[in-house]
């Protein structure tokens, strides 16, 4: 008995001591740091940085922190930020080859230029106000025109379409906004270890930017103000994604059908550098190297041996009897459990623990067969375009197209037995394209439909001229076997100041992406792994319930422009005639007329001919005057001038008859 109670005593204090350890973890600063890369189907290789900080709330932990970059919560508390999200991106994601059914697609596939979203924990009346010094404290810290959202028609409040359950929410773009290295760096020192040491390391500046795609992301949520509930303080989650075309390595061959094999790489030839270790200040290093669900089915089809080709075999078979090797053994290899999807992707894990600067990590993934294969991809393709032509009027249209996948329809049958698919649409167009929301017309199938039976919810903001944009938010509900989706809107194109044209206004104006969302359809993946390793926060992010996003091609829409031209015209045409008045007047005004008479009256008193010229010399001789030469005629010089031109301009027009006749 004494026994039994010694040994429940031990385990109370165990339990005791363990719980004490994870509170005292939760206490403290953690910052973690990971990138994922997936080969993609079309050549290239996707590449995933993903950098976690963790902070305790200000009211236990205090103000002063060691991780956490000081700035970010200098804007969380001065401007009370709920929630904050940040994209500078270059190019746009190619949801038909890169996937759009996955959460790395779902969360990081930004829409071209600049994306700034907020939430505030302040009163409604005083949501503007921080949003405008929100922008401007952004502006300076990434050293972009982030201050150009500031205006209020440049940015707009959803309320359901965009973030569901939000309030106070302001949301903005610039489409046109240029990415580079200078917004980059400033990214970058918000890591402990910037990009001296870790994996930050491996963002070469010029690997980076030659990428198809490029996508720099800084997402805030804070629970500093929520006194009610145990708050968690503040996580900064910054992303970086890359899409890359790596440089062969080797030779490449050919199979028998003439399909062409990817290309292998490694990290040194995708970015020009190796890591040489960790960052030691973060909690976890680790690469992860992601197969997806239909190559990991492709290579059970196109294996020699189908037999023992199974999901067990790609896991424990020796990397030189598959289909592709890498050059590390991996720690740990993390399995998908099945979904919609016929296959699970796996997740190969490797740790930077035990590699330093005498012993560089750098991972080289070779494949050694062809192999053809195809991404996840959302239930509806979208695509935006423009219709009509002129100066005057024009129409916007939304197409969505089915991806023919079946699978999707299984879990949204309703009580009725009919399979409906919700698809919501959130729209911002600037106030200069005057867009009329009554004419919008919906199209199944080629097919024009009551708005009545698709139209589900709308929330519609028209336009006011230079004081706010346009806001669209419309929630569709399609059958799921509908082929195609077309929404169309008509609308009219404004005139604007001379002022408030910018400096390429012939290039035309951009209208933002539009946002595709379908709120029904989670995306996320559910590993079979043991407790321990969902501290990884990556692995915790890809496990989490997102829905499938898609955001649209961005609109150049041409306005009228005037000629800008004319006021240089006109600043010329009317200084020259200004000029040849006020020479004029000048003449006239500053002319001495009797000095002028007098010369004509000496001029006309001199005798003329060779009888005056005697008279004056016989008249000079019998006065005792020195004689008077007369001026030199300078008419034979101009003749003999003339003639020599006359006879120049005729030899050249001789010889050049002669050459080139």
């Amino acid at each position: 008995m004494v026994r039994l109670r010694s040994i429940l005593l031990f385990l109370l204090l165990f339990k005791s001591f363990g719980s004490i350890i994870a509170e005292e973890e939760d206490q403290i600063e953690q910052f973690s740091e990971a990138l994922l890369l997936r080969p993609l189907p079309d050549r290239k290789v996707l590449a995933h940085f993903h950098f976690e900080s963790k902070v305790p709330p200000t009211r236990t932990h205090g103000s002063h922190h060691h991780l956490f970059p000081k700035s970010i919560y200098q804007l969380v508390h001065k401007f009370r930020v709920r929630e904050m999200e940040l994209s500078f991106t270059q190019g746009r994601w190619n949801y038909a080859r890169w996937g759009g059914y996955d959460p790395i697609s779902s969360r990081n596939a930004k829409p071209p230029g600049v994306e700034l979203w907020a939430t505030f924990e302040v009163p409604q009346h005083q949501v503007d106000a921080s949003w405008r010094n929100l922008t401007h404290a952004l502006s300076g810290l990434f050293c972009a025109s982030i201050n150009f959202l500031e205006s209020s028609t440049a940015y707009s409040s959803p309320q359901w379409s965009f973030k569901s359950f939000a309030t106070n929410i302001r949301y903005g773009t610039l489409p046109r906004e240029a990415v580079c290295t200078e917004n980059l760096t400033p990214w970058l020192k918000l890591l402990p270890c910037r990009d001296k040491a870790g994996l930050s390391a491996l963002m070469d500046r010029p690997s980076i930017y030659r990428g198809f795609y490029h996508s720099q992301r800084l997402h805030l949520v804070s629970n500093e103000f929520d006194l009610a509930a145990a708050s968690s303080g503040m996580v900064l989650e910054q992303t970086l994604t890359v899409v890359l075309q790596p440089v062969t390595l080797g030779s490449g061959m050919t199979s028998s059908v003439g399909s062409i094999q990817q290309p292998s790489w490694s990290l040194s030839s995708l970015f020009g550098r190796k890591v040489s270790g960790r960052c030691v200040l973060s909690n976890a290093s680790n690469v992860y190297v992601q197969i997806e669900p239909d190559l990991v089915s492709e290579l059970k089809t196109t294996s020699e041996m189908q037999q023992q080709y199974d999901v067990e075999n790609l896991i424990s078979q020796a990397w030189s009897d598959m289909s592709f090797e890498m050059s590390e053994s991996a720690v740990r290899v993390i399995q998908e459990a099945n979904g919609f999807q016929k296959e699970s992707s796996l997740l190969y894990e490797f740790s930077l623990e035990n590699f330093s600067d005498s012993k560089p990590f750098d991972l080289e993934f070779r494949w050694k067969r062809p192999v053809t294969w195809s991404s996840q991809l959302a239930p509806l393709q979208a695509h935006r375009f423009l219709m009509g032509s002129g100066n005057e009027r024009g129409a916007i249209a939304i197409s969505l197209k089915s991806v023919g996948r079946s699978e999707y329809a299984k879990s949204f049958v309703n009580n009725e037995g009919r399979c409906s698919l919700r698809v919501d649409v959130f729209q911002v167009v600037p106030w200069y394209v005057k867009v009329y929301y009554h004419t919008l017309k919906v199209f199944l199938d080629e097919r024009l439909h009551s708005l009545a039976d698709v139209v589900e919810r709308t929330n519609v903001l028209p336009s006011e001229d230079k004081v706010s944009p346009g806001l669209m938010e419309i929630a569709l509900r399609l059958p799921c076997d509908v082929h195609s989706v077309i929404l169309t809107l008509e609308f009219d194109k404004g005139f604007l100041h001379i002022d408030e044209y910018p400096p390429d206004a012939n290039q035309g104006f951009d209208i933002p992406s539009a946002l595709i969302r379908f709120p029904e359809i989670k995306t996320k993946m559910d590993l079979f792994e043991d407790k321990s390793a969902c501290k990884s926060p990556i692995l915790s992010k890809l496990q989490e319930e997102s829905p499938v996003l898609w955001y649209t091609e961005v609109l150049l829409v041409p306005l009228t422009t005037p000629d800008f031209s004319m006021p240089y015209n006109v600043i010329t045409i009317t200084c020259t005639v200004f000029a040849l008045y006020f020479g004029s007047l000048l003449n006239a005004l500053r002319r001495r007329v009797e000095e002028e008479e007098r010369l004509l009256k000496s001029k006309a008193a001199k005798p003329s001919g060779p009888i005056g010229v005697l008279l004056s010399k016989l008249s000079a001789k019998l006065r005792g005057n020195p004689l008077e030469q007369p001026p030199p005629s300078s008419s034979s010089k101009v003749s003999y001038k003339l003639i020599l031109r006359v006879i120049l301009v005729a030899g050249i027009a001789a010889a050049w008859q002669y050459f080139y006749g």
